[in-house]
């Protein structure tokens, strides 16, 4: 090859942007890739081990404490002690025949400077409970951080489910008024042929000149909004160059709401949160209430350095014992602290019920949300075949003069529209049945579905009969398995 030719590097370099940019993505992939880029998510992935990192931090609430204590003390006089203040000497009032200096009846136990470093141990063995309350609280933490990033994980599923089919739903009502402007296009050429024999009148003419016209801004438009869908999908998955490749699709059969809204209630992770506070406002009163119980410690002391003096030789080198602690009256508050405990604790008891009841509600909202959208795209089929119909008779007509150009264009406008709506319905049923598999946590199924669209999709028949034919997902087969 000739590498120096300037046409051909360039054909080769733009053959080879073009591969890279139309990379295409199947929507279980795009979710994986979701959820491995994703700065929001690993913000809250980063909460869960800083919660984790909490509850580790607990477990040396069980060991002992050990440290090095190092002090220095200038005294205003030494400690010392005078024979002659003692009993019985202070009251005999001896006198000596001799007199002897102050100093002689002086024992000297410390200087006036003291320098000391001791090793110090202190294990506590019952704290009223505290420690396992604490623990106790940690978990609760964990488990509430866990399932926010639950609920955070679900509601970007719903917006990828948006976005990713969005871009499918944009390129192809740009298709569908592509297809209206090329049709319109070749009206239009029919009627100035037709008007040129004298067939129909300029106005006919000129009514096929204006749809046309509108029809090539639909299209623009239309192009426009695609390549903004494209680019939100881009921003959500922190890639240039995904190109949706899986399929809209409808599930053959809907699932059951009974054991939908037995799932919901069992294991929705904003419940599974609002048990965590829970379990955390019963940790606090538990640390509180431990505050009026007696504290029982072991303790020990080992002298690492002492002075050169006679009480340093009569003090003991070490020492061990058993301690106990009983609160009399403390300035922390214990009975408020209670009290504002026990609200918390009431309060997320309600709120649980409240939202067990949103919950539920939510969950008939969306499963009638994806039955109507499932309706329309049923009853859309029978109005699309009727459109299309229509097109064909009024060409017919319109090319044996039969039929005015109005209501060959008309025809075409309104086959048009029935191929957009039902490409809306269809969205909005995926949308709908995201949202319900947000809701149940039911995530996995919806994935197999689209891989199975993907895989096995209904060959697109619009290019022959203009009729668009959606994958239909069985959710009773096994994921790789033909419905």
């Amino acid at each position: 090859m000739n590498t120096h030719n300037p046409l051909i590097l360039a054909i080769f370099t733009t053959a080879l942007s073009v591969a890279v940019q139309a990379e295409p993505i199947g929507f279980e992939s795009a979710w994986q890739q979701l959820l491995s880029s994703s700065d929001k998510l690993k913000a809250s992935a980063s909460k869960v081990e800083q919660a984790r990192g909490d509850l580790d931090s607990t477990s040396s609430l069980n060991y002992p404490s050990l440290d090095i204590t190092a002090n220095y003390s200038y005294m205003e006089q030494p400690i010392e002690l005078d024979i002659r203040d003692l009993n019985p000497l202070a009251e005999a009032n001896i006198q000596l025949p001799i007199q002897l200096p102050d100093s002689f009846f002086v024992t000297p136990f410390t200087e006036q400077d003291i320098f000391a470093a001791s090793l110090n141990a202190m294990w506590p063995i019952y704290v009223g409970g505290k420690i396992d309350a604490a623990k106790g609280i940690r978990a609760a933490q964990v488990q509430e951080q866990q399932q926010q990033l639950i609920l955070e994980q679900r509601e970007m599923f719903v917006t990828l489910t948006e976005r990713y089919y969005g871009v499918i739903l944009t390129q192809r009502i740009r298709d569908t008024q592509g297809k209206l402007k090329s049709s319109l296009q070749q009206h239009l050429h029919h009627a100035e042929l037709m008007e040129q024999q004298g067939q129909i009148a300029k106005v006919e003419r000129l009514s096929a000149k204006v749809s046309y016209d509108k029809a090539v801004l639909d299209y623009n438009n239309s192009q426009r909004t695609a390549e903004i869908s494209q680019t939100a999908l881009n921003h959500l998955l922190n890639s240039h160059h995904n190109t949706p490749s899986s399929e809209m699709f409808v599930l053959a059969e809907p699932p059951v709401l009974a054991s939908l809204q037995q799932e919901v209630q069992d294991s929705h992770p904003a419940l599974l949160l609002l048990q965590a506070k829970q379990q955390q406002a019963e940790g606090l009163i538990a640390v509180e209430r431990g505050g009026y119980k007696p504290t029982v410690f072991l303790y020990g002391n080992h002298t690492l350095y002492d002075d050169d003096t006679l009480l340093a030789d009569i003090t003991p080198d070490w020492i061990v014992g058993v301690g106990i602690k009983i609160p009399l009256f403390s300035r922390d508050g214990h009975s408020g602290k209670i009290r504002a405990a026990e609200s918390a604790l009431a309060q997320a008891r309600y709120m649980t019920s409240q939202t067990e009841q949103d919950l539920q509600l939510l969950l008939q909202q969306s499963y009638s949300q994806m039955l109507g959208a499932n309706d329309e795209v049923d009853s859309l089929s029978s109005t699309l075949d009727l459109a299309t119909e229509n097109r064909r008779l009024r060409e017919i007509a319109f090319k044996q003069g039969l039929s005015t150009s109005l209501e060959r264009v008309d025809a075409e406008i309104k086959l048009s529209g029935a191929r957009v709506q039902q490409l809306l319905a269809e969205y909005n049923y995926l949308v709908a049945l995201a949202k319900l598999s947000a809701v149940t946590g039911d995530i996995d199924n919806f994935l197999n579905h689209a891989q199975q669209s993907r895989s096995h999709t209904t060959p697109d028949k619009t290019a022959n009969s203009d009729t668009f034919q959606p994958a239909i997902a069985n959710p009773f087969t096994q994921q790789g398995n033909q419905p």
